[in-house]
């Protein structure tokens, strides 16, 4: 984020906020649509998984409103084991912690003068029932301070054992979309989800890539609203057609347990690492919602 944002003011955080809450009732419908879907195999006799709601709220210092948001889960499907597509707008005063976290990266004019912020966002990660079908995390998010704005996110793929052709085709769609916007997007934003989603003390990627970018601001709002909304949209064609493909393949015990094994190597990634997981906790959020992200089932060796 190296320009002079324009201003943006409540219409555009109402519309970015309305975007993430659409996209995920979009998103909630077409994973339940697979789950009617799927008729055979070894699970196909449970009734199929529903999102449960539950509304969330920030706890920060004080009595007054910080906003809040709603956790939809999905647990013991015939597709999904857990699911999670949570939507949230928090507000209030960033506290010292969450100041040093956002200016590591760049700094912020003015953030210690008037502290207040505002943020948006879905958040969505997916740990499925067949080891063949690949698990998948996305979020798309824009923040708020008095002296600036920007958006973030992206999405990437953590099969249990790559398959080229699903890692080809998932990032092809990424491409297309970033693509419309701008040719540099992809590359740019390929090679930063490849630094960021690697597990530095394993010495080893947490899955196989897509894209991720934080600090997304051109200086025009519209744009690159209209860019993240393009990433959001994007997330369900590069996933479906490759969980309708793999979630009907037949699989051996020894197929969960590497499933179990790496979804260890997941959580760690998000309990060292993930900017998400420490920002929400930094900043009061529930704890439940931040934390949705972890497997119900995991193993170490």
């Amino acid at each position: 984020m190296d320009v002079t944002p324009a201003p943006v003011g409540e219409p555009e955080k109402t519309r970015a906020a309305d975007w993430f809450f659409a996209l995920r009732d979009r998103i909630c419908a077409a994973f339940e649509a697979l789950e009617d879907a799927q008729t055979t195999g070894p699970h196909a006799a449970l009734p199929p998984g529903r999102f449960e709601r539950t509304d969330t709220r920030r706890a920060g210092e004080g009595d007054a409103d910080q906003g809040g948001g709603v956790m939809a889960v999905m647990r013991g499907g015939r597709v999904f084991e857990k699911v999670g597509v949570n939507v949230s707008t928090v507000y209030g005063v960033l506290g010292a912690q969450a100041q040093r976290s956002l200016t590591a990266r760049r700094e912020i004019e003015g953030l210690a003068e008037d502290p207040r912020f505002w943020a948006s966002g879905i958040s969505l990660v997916a740990h499925m029932r067949s080891p063949k079908c690949p698990a998948v995390h996305m979020n798309t998010r824009m923040f708020w301070t008095p002296t600036a704005w920007w958006f973030g996110g992206g999405a990437d793929l953590n099969p249990m054992r790559e398959e080229p052709e699903d890692t080809e085709f998932f990032h092809g769609v990424l491409k297309t979309a970033c693509d419309r916007h701008d040719p540099t997007y992809y590359p740019r934003y390929k090679a930063w989800a490849d630094e960021y989603f690697w597990n530095r003390h394993r010495k080893e990627p947490r899955g196989v890539g897509g894209v991720f970018c934080d600090d997304h601001c051109t200086g025009d709002w519209e744009a690159d609203f209209a860019f993240i909304q393009d990433l959001g949209r994007a997330f369900l064609d590069a996933y479906l057609p490759i969980t309708e493909r793999r979630t009907t393949e037949s699989w051996t015990t020894e197929d969960r347990e590497h499933q179990l094994f790496r979804r260890g190597r997941y959580a760690e990634f998000n309990l060292v690492y993930d900017r998400g997981t420490r920002f929400g906790l930094e900043t009061g959020h529930n704890p439940d919602a931040v934390l949705m992200s972890l497997p119900p089932e995991a193993k170490w060796p």
